[in-house]
């Protein structure tokens, strides 16, 4: 199956979904999501894999062991293409359209080290400060969790503490109801989105924790 965009009807199966999350609806209208979601899905996957490597379809069942919210269902389809632990390029489909995005996601206490030190350092903390003001200029938003104050060990007042902050850094776009998600060129939307993001991604990807 060639990619041929995402139909109108993936869009209101997740604003129904939104709206009755329920494994009566899920049953009722899993041809639904498989034509009209994981179909068009993975045929993106067949799209990018060439160029960025191999996309993971994420499941579409919360994992609701811990939850508060016990609804079964994720009102959004992700998929990934990792290229370091937790790390690399995004896009989700869900009631608001599509989104594209790339960065990391989770790191370990080693992991996380390594980013903020190649932060301090002043060669790589430039290039990323760099790379993320090409990304915004694009008209990305520069996300992710972040500490309330500066991590420990590191100088509240240093003049890059706003990245030194972050637990998480992505960078995505929403797309939304633009007409071309509809149509196989959304797939060249999705593309040249990853490779606006790729240096960010590079930057990551090259983290060697100690």
């Amino acid at each position: 199956m060639s990619f041929e965009g995402f139909p109108v009807a993936a869009l209101d199966f997740y604003d129904d979904l939104e709206m009755d999350n329920t494994k009566s609806f899920w049953e009722a209208n899993k041809a639904v999501h498989a034509e009209s979601v994981a179909a068009p899905m993975k045929a993106l996957a067949t799209l990018v894999e060439p160029e960025f490597g191999s996309m993971k379809v994420f499941r579409p069942y919360r994992d609701v062991r811990f939850a508060k919210d016990k609804t079964p269902y994720k009102t959004h389809q992700g998929a990934f293409v990792g290229v370091a632990p937790a790390t690399g390029w995004y896009v989700e489909l869900s009631a608001r359209g599509v989104r594209t995005g790339a960065g990391f996601y989770d790191a370990d206490a080693a992991r996380l080290a390594a980013f903020r030190d190649a932060i301090v350092d002043d060669r790589t903390g430039q290039q990323l400060r760099r790379i993320l003001a090409k990304i915004e200029r694009a008209g990305f938003e520069v996300s992710g969790d972040q500490l309330k104050t500066a991590p420990r060990g590191y100088d509240k007042e240093h003049h890059r503490i706003g990245l030194l902050r972050h637990k998480q850094l992505f960078a995505g776009r929403l797309i939304g109801f633009e007409p071309v998600i509809h149509t196989a060129s959304v797939g060249d939307v999705i593309r040249d989105d990853w490779r606006t993001l790729k240096p960010l991604v590079d930057w990551l990807a090259r983290l060697d924790p100690a």
